[in-house]
């Protein structure tokens, strides 16, 4: 019985250390920070701009 509950332990121990924890971006989201990213380099290029012909 004893060998059975360290046997149940091991497998519980490499359970938990071959499994990941680490939070893995859908395809959607990975769309989303691009859209966001492209807008906001948009919005710097523009303020860049607009700094250029105020000069």
């Amino acid at each position: 019985m004893k060998k059975l509950t360290y046997l149940f332990i091991a497998l519980f121990s490499l359970s938990l250390m071959t499994t990941s924890c680490r939070e893995e971006k859908s395809t959607g989201d990975k769309i989303e920070e691009a859209v966001d990213d492209a807008g906001d380099a948009v919005e710097d290029a523009a303020d860049d701009v607009e700094d250029a012909i105020d000069n």
